[in-house]
């Protein structure tokens, strides 16, 4: 079964690796920009970014450390970080295809990690937790950045559902209070958590995935029959662009 959900994970973003390297979503943001500050502040000499999609982890910890490890499922996704690296001349770029669930690498062997949207796809979030927790050396900055669940069953069910009609590699996002408790399961102490609503351009949204007209229809049927405190926790236009709840967690190997 985790054969065929990485393949669906492969099948769906390969395609859109050029889409992901230049989505201004993925590549701005304040969270973005505070992995630059720990990373600048290790200084590792091996960083890890894990799910890396377009990259966006890694070329914000690159220009800090003497190596960065790039690891995605997809190729495409890979040759489109080599690229971009090489283009803004991050000569210590290394990208490794490989499932988060079972790093080919050895235990405590990395000074800091980094993993940004992303976990939401994994199938098995606290296997692939452990594994990051395990190739990090105690003491290590962990950085985990994603959309996260609102703790009301409806707010939850609704974004879950958008989520998946939306790219149907989606697996869960979790809580904020389901991250900590992971989090603290797989060896990692929650130092610091950071919170806000980042807007979502419908048109854009559905593009960057290239979801099929009629599940991007039925995404909006979804909204446009929403109750109402779920229309306006996520603050739902005309048009479909709605706010997504988002997390950073700053933590630390123990």
């Amino acid at each position: 079964m985790k054969a065929l959900h990485d393949s669906n994970v492969t099948n769906q973003f390969g395609p859109r690796a050029k889409a992901y390297v230049e989505s201004a979503v993925h590549s701005q943001g304040a969270d973005l920009a505070r992995i630059g500050e720990i990373a600048a502040a290790t200084a590792p000499a091996r960083a890890i970014d894990l799910g890396c999609g377009g990259g966006h982890v890694t070329y914000a910890m690159a220009p800090h450390a003497a190596e960065t490890f790039a690891c995605d499922l997809s190729t495409d996704m890979l040759a489109a970080v080599r690229d971009t690296a090489a283009a803004r001349g991050f000569d210590g770029v290394r990208t490794t295809r490989t499932s988060v669930e079972a790093l080919p690498f050895e235990s405590a062997s990395f000074d800091m990690l980094g993993c940004r949207f992303s976990a939401h796809h994994w199938q098995d979030v606290d296997a692939g937790l452990r594994e990051g927790r395990r190739v990090l050396k105690p003491g290590a900055p962990a950085v985990f950045v994603d959309v996260v669940a609102p703790p009301a069953p409806l707010l939850d069910t609704h974004l879950q559902g958008v989520e998946l009609l939306r790219d149907t590699s989606h697996v869960r996002d979790y809580s904020v209070l389901e991250w900590q408790r992971k989090l603290e399961a797989a060896g990692f102490a929650v130092k610091q958590i950071g919170t806000w609503q980042l807007r979502m351009d419908f048109p854009v949204w559905i593009a960057r995935m290239a979801t099929p007209e009629p599940l991007a229809v039925a995404i909006r049927m979804v909204q446009d029959s929403a109750a109402e405190e779920v229309r306006r926790h996520f603050a739902i236009e005309p048009d479909g662009s709605f706010l997504l709840d988002m997390a950073i967690f700053e933590t630390v190997a123990v």
